[in-house]
């Protein structure tokens, strides 16, 4: 009887205390701070929602909030969107697909530091080699990093760079487990490459394109390092975003009751996107 009920949880036990101590007493300091005016060194009073309610009326966190956004939107759609296009190039058999192919995932092998760095030499607006190949063309150096205009787009190229290999391979492994007897069945009834795209591959193809849209769409909502590393946030706060808002409230300007309420509206939100795309992939296809 011991041993029929107690036991999964015995074995279990080392994991479930690493993940109270590691994830949950976090989020639930997190919450207490939230709704505390702590400061470092200074007492815990308790303020309800005045933490929330300052930061939704505060024009930084709406900044920050536009920019989290649009870079989540515009990172992750490109991502897996340029990922499956890789991904139908890779799957049709060529001479140099083996070749070829670690070169492709080879970015997302970088650190973010690594990476950053590298593309701020790339991006540099008199050596940098885009620049330098608008020169050749005839068209005007651009400012990436220092233009308000153009600097979140640089971020996003950047973070593109890097991790559309993710969702190339999420994608070309979804394509490897199409049972072939479905193609060739298409492909006997007459069906066009683009009608066997559009009514085979891509039906198939769900379950692999919402879970890369999820794990990019997570991964760019808490964008942290590149931006930090490329411009800091500016100019002109146009690349600040909501974790770079939280970690200088909390380690610059020691404002750790409002540091914690944004990680909790970040939370909220990153949860709803979860629960959106879970919804998406395991309800029951029509």
């Amino acid at each position: 009887m011991f041993r029929s009920h107690w036991h999964p949880w015995l074995l279990l036990s080392p994991a479930l205390v690493l993940l109270a101590l590691l994830t949950l007493y976090p989020i639930g300091y997190s919450l207490m701070l939230a709704f505390t005016d702590t400061q470092y060194g200074g007492p815990m009073t308790f303020v309800g929602l005045a933490n929330f309610r300052e930061l939704f009326s505060d024009w930084f966190f709406q900044q920050a909030t536009r920019n989290t956004i649009v870079f989540t939107l515009a990172a992750s759609l490109a991502q897996v969107g340029l990922g499956l296009l890789l991904a139908l190039l890779f799957y049709q058999p060529f001479r140099a697909r083996v070749w070829l192919l670690p070169l492709c995932i080879y970015p997302m092998m970088l650190s973010t530091l690594v990476c950053s760095s590298i593309w701020k030499a790339w991006l540099h607006y008199d050596f940098g080699w885009l620049n330098n190949l608008f020169a050749v063309l005839g068209l005007a150096r651009i400012s990436w990093l220092s233009n308000p205009d153009t600097a979140l787009a640089a971020i996003v190229l950047v973070d593109t760079w890097q991790w559309t290999p993710l969702a190339f391979m999420l994608l070309l492994a979804g394509l490897q487990a199409i049972p072939q007897d479905i193609e060739e069945a298409a492909t006997i009834e007459g069906a066009t490459a683009w009608q066997r795209f559009w009514y085979v591959r891509l039906p198939l193809l769900r379950a692999p394109l919402f879970l890369a849209l999820l794990l990019r769409s997570i991964d760019a909502f808490k964008l942290f390092d590149k931006n930090y590393v490329l411009t800091g946030g500016g100019p002109a706060y146009s690349t600040e975003t909501l974790s770079l808002l939280a970690y200088k409230q909390g380690f610059k300007f020691f404002h750790l009751g409002t540091a914690s309420a944004i990680a909790v509206v970040m939370l909220f939100i990153a949860l709803a996107l979860s629960l959106a795309y879970a919804w998406q992939v395991m309800r029951r296809p029509h």
